[in-house]
């Protein structure tokens, strides 16, 4: 017989685990799914705006717990290497998925959320319930699903090629435990930060006919990043402490529906903002609060067509700017004829990055819980 819950969560990330958690402290049954085991490394920049500080502490989420890095300051680099510097206008922190998620799943688990290593197959819709099939041809049932599988997924009813690919490692190494900074290179750009325990993140998203003919991230680094002469010294004095990089490929950034065959989708999964613009984890975790609302309501009223229109307008309202203006720096940075242009008037630019900042990321946030 299927097992029965009040919802179910396609994938256990940060989108997914956050709105458990939002969700079990209402008071709901839930199972989430996840097809790997805890903790596990992920492609992702790390850095989390600090707009997401007051909700995860109204969740019981103690961020410091994981000594994160505590990031201020904001550093550009070209591949002629000229620099410009701002200040962050809210700040963030830099925690690694690792660490992050672990943590989350911890918490959900205390707080009553069934987490199961399962691989999503299906997810079927009768009109009124959703019927879920795993991999193993197990069954779960519910009035509700939430899709926060991640990036890409053949889950997704239309996944569109796409000539982006990205790659990450850690490494030991002297740098700001203040900074994020993003450097360009030839068909790319790439984003550091500190982690927790002094640790550097390097995450580097290019376009894939420039990665192919070097067939391997190290031969890559030694022959296109490191005419990036930040990025030249960076990887001359880092110690790597993965075997070998992280890489994910077919990275779409083509726009997404907020709900599809009446699934919430969360995280990613709804859209992904360039990594350039260093926000998508906090609007993993905003986008969760979001559904978790929405769902809390729809289980007082009973009108799925409300709450699929008001997620949908939330999602806009809170991320449809955000994701323009990504595509919009985005646009710019692959320009590096604009990019040196722009860079001219250093002044002028330094001026607007804060403003750009702004446009990327949003205002602190929290909830009210309501217990069911």
């Amino acid at each position: 017989m299927p097992t029965q819950t009040d919802i179910l969560i396609a994938g256990g990330g940060l989108a997914g685990l956050t709105a458990g958690l939002h969700l079990a402290r209402q008071g709901f049954a839930v199972v989430v799914l996840e097809k790997q085991q805890y903790p596990q490394h992920k492609v992702c920049g790390e850095y989390i705006s600090n707009e997401v500080r007051p909700y995860l502490a109204s969740l019981g989420i103690e961020v410091d717990t994981l000594n994160p890095a505590r990031i201020s300051k904001f550093l550009l680099t070209t591949l002629e290497g000229k620099t410009l510097r701002s200040a962050l206008p809210l700040g963030g922190f830099g925690v690694s998925r690792y660490r992050l998620d672990a943590y989350l799943y911890q918490q959900a688990r205390k707080a009553g959320v069934q987490i199961e290593q399962a691989h999503v197959q299906r997810i079927d819709f009768d009109g009124n319930r959703f019927t879920v099939t795993t991999s193993e041809d197990y069954l779960y049932e519910a009035p509700v699903v939430i899709a926060a599988y991640g990036k890409r997924s053949r889950l997704d009813s239309q996944t569109p090629l796409s000539p982006w690919m990205a790659v990450k490692a850690h490494y030991r190494v002297p740098f700001p435990d203040d900074l994020v900074s993003l450097h360009t290179f030839r068909g790319g750009y790439c984003g550091m930060s500190q982690v927790e325990d002094e640790v550097v993140n390097a995450c580097y998203l290019v376009q894939a006919e420039v990665f192919k003919p070097y067939k391997n991230p190290e031969t890559f680094q030694q022959q296109v990043l490191s005419q990036n002469p930040f990025l030249r010294d960076f990887f001359e004095r880092a110690e790597p402490l993965f075997d070998k990089p992280l890489a994910i490929s077919q990275i779409s950034f083509a726009s997404k529906p907020a709900v599809e065959n009446h699934v919430l989708r969360c995280g990613d999964t709804a859209g992904l903002i360039h990594p350039l613009c260093g926000n998508g984890m906090a609007m993993a975790i905003h986008s969760a609060k979001l559904a978790a609302e929405a769902i809390t309501a729809f289980f007082r009223h009973a009108d799925r067509s409300k709450l699929e229109a008001e997620y949908t307008r939330q999602w806009n309202q809170n991320f449809r700017n955000r994701l323009t203006a990504g595509r919009l720096v985005q646009s710019l940075l692959q320009r590096p004829v604009l990019t040196s242009l722009v860079m001219k008037s250093a002044p002028l630019f330094a001026g607007l990055l804060p403003a750009i900042v702004r446009q990327t990321h949003g205002k602190p946030f929290s909830y009210a819980p309501e217990y069911s």
